[in-house]
């Protein structure tokens, strides 16, 4: 069997992948980087050169050949790379009629634990939406402690609001209901020490991503001034970032991308590396069902796989696959299909057209760049 064509597609904010081969075998991946889809689209066309006519079972092979051919690394050619590799995975559970996490092990579990997102622009709102949530069967819930504008207000302002809303959800489900909350990058350290130590008696499950990715110095530092259990990694793309975060032991959870940090192959070895310093992981989920899918076979195969987003609005996209995937309440089921377990429609495809997204940030009072 060999590989004859790769085609990227971009469909609304997704790019999907459908890597083809001689005997009809046709894997389906999904890259994630969501804001320059269109950058790594150009750079799933380029690499489509090495890998057609390759054995697709050479998986690991052929992430080395590409990783290692020039030493160039970056999130652009990391998401690129991402995609064609669990397409890979896909056409080799198929060529072998087995689910991908019978390749990679065997089910540590039968059903994934996923969280959903509290929303609302006011305090009421956000009670009402946690209720609905643990009514809907969701035991773990996740919420950004922000309201719009919070750019432009004083730092007090900013944690006094947070605080009320964090005391609001928590007044409205319990404590028998965890909790975790995306901060998005948007603090200081300081700032992020005073916040979390003002939430620490509502019982935060995860402190996710209070600073910008660049310093693991600066995260270290908040970490050790904290007592909620911190989780980053989304922007991370390779295993060798993976390790120096998880050997700092500055994070509780890991939040490793299959679209982005190298596939399902390079994934693996990142859970690996977290199982041996028993970090957890909280795996990033960004994209259509069938980046689910991929997650999905991922988290069935490891023993710390903790929780990752339901992402229920991508029902909105079901029709871009055939058979999706099962929710069971606060759960999606593993399907037992080959591969994956899901298949791209391209007929459907059409129906929901690339929209670009635009460079925009958020500012200050002053207009200085906030985030």
């Amino acid at each position: 069997m060999i590989i004859t064509q790769i085609t990227p597609f971009l469909v609304d904010s997704f790019l999907l992948v459908r890597v083809y081969t001689d005997q009809g075998i046709v894997g389906n991946g999904e890259a994630g980087l969501w804001a320059h889809q269109k950058t790594v689209y150009h750079a799933i066309q380029e690499l489509s050169q090495y890998y057609i006519g390759k054995d697709p079972t050479r998986i690991e092979h052929h992430y080395q050949a590409v990783s290692r051919n020039t030493h160039f690394m970056g999130s652009v050619l990391n998401a690129a790379m991402s995609a064609i590799d669990v397409a890979l995975w896909d056409i080799l559970g198929k060529s072998v009629n087995l689910p991908v996490y019978q390749l990679l092990g065997g089910k540590c579990r039968d059903k994934i634990k996923v969280f959903n997102n509290v929303t609302g622009d006011t305090l009421a709102e956000r009670a009402t939406s946690a209720i609905r949530n643990v009514e809907n069967g969701f035991n773990s819930l996740r919420t950004s402690p922000f309201f719009s504008g919070w750019e432009n207000q004083t730092s007090t302002q900013v944690i006094t609001m947070a605080v009320e809303i964090v005391s609001t959800i928590r007044e409205a489900i319990g404590y028998e209901i965890d909790l975790g909350l995306e901060i998005h990058r948007n603090l200081t350290p300081d700032e992020a020490i005073i916040l979390a130590n003002e939430l620490a008696p509502f019982r935060i499950l995860y402190y996710e991503d209070p600073l910008a990715p660049q310093s693991v110095d600066a995260l270290d530092y908040v970490a050790r001034h904290v007592h909620i259990p911190i989780a980053t990694g989304e922007r991370f793309y390779n295993v060798q970032q993976f390790k120096g975060l998880i050997d700092q032991k500055t994070v509780s959870l890991i939040r490793p991308d299959v679209s982005l940090a190298g596939g399902i192959t390079q994934c693996k070895k990142i859970a690996a590396l977290a199982e041996a310093s028993f970090v957890g992981v909280f795996p990033h989920l960004m994209g259509s069902p069938v980046n689910i899918a991929a997650f999905v076979q991922l988290d069935a195969s490891i023993p710390n796989y903790v929780l990752m987003e339901s992402n229920i609005g991508a029902d909105t996209f079901n029709e871009i696959i055939v058979q999706p995937l099962e929710r069971d309440a606060g759960y999606l089921v593993v399907p037992d299909r080959p591969g994956i377990g899901v298949e791209i429609n391209e007929s459907k495809l059409d129906k929901f057209p690339y929209k670009p997204r635009q460079i925009s940030s958020s500012f200050g009072a002053d207009g200085a760049v906030i985030h």
